[in-house]
């Protein structure tokens, strides 16, 4: 019978199983740890000489990782569905920032991009056998063994990478603190539970942290006369302040008087380095303007993490800090940290 990727087992459009995020990894046995890499969850599909990359929103994604496909269809293996992440390797560490530019709709780009700047996948579950038997009602034990397997006789080359594990918490815990934001965070798997698609049957744990931003600028509320979020900014090498995010975490109790305050300190530009144009990627608010402020209030905010400079969410205001200057706040506060070494020889 021919191979299609209609006739499998594990059909195309299967959701990823999920994870629910939680503030401590357990600490009961039977639990499987395995870092949280920072790329795009990717399931990969391959029947024959067919091969579909699937996101977690279900979107397909080879068209922008074509020498992803490339490699799947060169292995041995000529039918399997794998759960993984899709990761660009950059100067010793992951670059989401890599990722991001490839969804982009000019072909000749991809193609550039796929040479210049090469993904792998990093293996963590399998679905479906080479011999084409599901193994989704199958424990995490026997999945990740036939993974394993499949990695063993795959002989991906350097872009297909087996993602490390751990059954000792103190491992995990030590993952997240070597990490310090190099990881999304770790993810905890029951050893004897089943892959359950679109479920959030996994627990994930984050390393949050702080940094003190200076307020270079705020936004009303819609519709309103009073503050909706704060623009933070940060100070380079030069002395320039760069819009790095915001914060809207801010408590209608206290948002009278903390507007009025801005207000007498509204003054341009705001940001000397680079500010916002329009709206935030990260918020919701319709309009792009702005009031930019002198720069005298310093905010210690909470963030998960930074992509290409700048938070990537927004922020949980934590306090602010009458007793910090604000050319204190510099860049160095979220620079990236080095990957833990046991996961730093993955990318080797």
């Amino acid at each position: 019978m021919t191979l299609s990727l209609k006739s499998l087992a594990v059909p195309i459009g299967t959701p990823p199983m999920e994870a629910k995020l939680v503030g401590e990894l357990p600490e009961e046995a039977g639990w499987q740890f395995e870092p949280k890499w920072d790329g795009f969850r990717c399931l990969a599909f391959r029947a024959g000489g067919d091969v579909d990359l699937r996101a977690k929103s279900g979107k397909p994604l080879g068209r922008y990782f074509p020498e992803v496909v490339a490699l799947l269809k060169g292995l041995e293996p000529k039918q399997f569905v794998i759960d993984g992440e899709l990761a660009i390797p950059l100067d010793g560490t992951l670059s989401f920032d890599a990722l991001q530019m490839r969804v982009h709709p000019a072909e000749s780009r991809i193609k550039r991009l796929s040479v210049e700047t090469p993904a792998i996948l990093i293996l963590f579950d399998m679905l479906l056998d080479t011999k084409g038997r599901s193994l989704i009602e199958q424990p995490l034990t026997k999945r990740r063994a036939a993974l394993e397997k499949f990695f063993n006789e795959a002989r991906g080359g350097e872009g297909l990478k087996l993602s490390p594990y751990t059954d000792k918490r103190r491992d995990a815990e030590r993952w997240l603190d070597e990490a310090r934001g190099a990881l999304d965070g770790v993810i905890a798997k029951r050893r004897d539970g089943p892959y359950l698609p679109g479920e959030r049957a996994m627990l994930k744990v984050k390393r949050l942290r702080t940094a003190d931003c200076v307020v270079g600028g705020f936004r009303y509320e819609s519709g309103s006369n009073l503050v909706g979020s704060l623009l933070l900014g940060l100070y380079d090498k030069e002395g320039k302040l760069y819009h790095v995010g915001f914060t809207a975490t801010i408590s209608d109790a206290e948002r009278p008087a903390l507007t009025r305050k801005l207000e007498a300190l509204i003054a341009p530009p705001g940001f000397t380095g680079k500010a916002p144009g329009g709206p935030s990627r990260w918020s919701t608010e319709r309009t792009g303007e702005w009031q930019p402020v002198k720069p005298k209030l310093v905010v210690e905010v909470r963030y998960d993490h930074v992509t290409g400079d700048r938070f990537r969410h927004g922020t949980k205001l934590i306090r602010f800090r009458p007793d910090k200057n604000p050319r204190q706040c510099t860049f160095e506060q979220i620079a990236p940290e080095a990957l833990p070494k046991a996961v730093a020889r993955l990318l080797k």
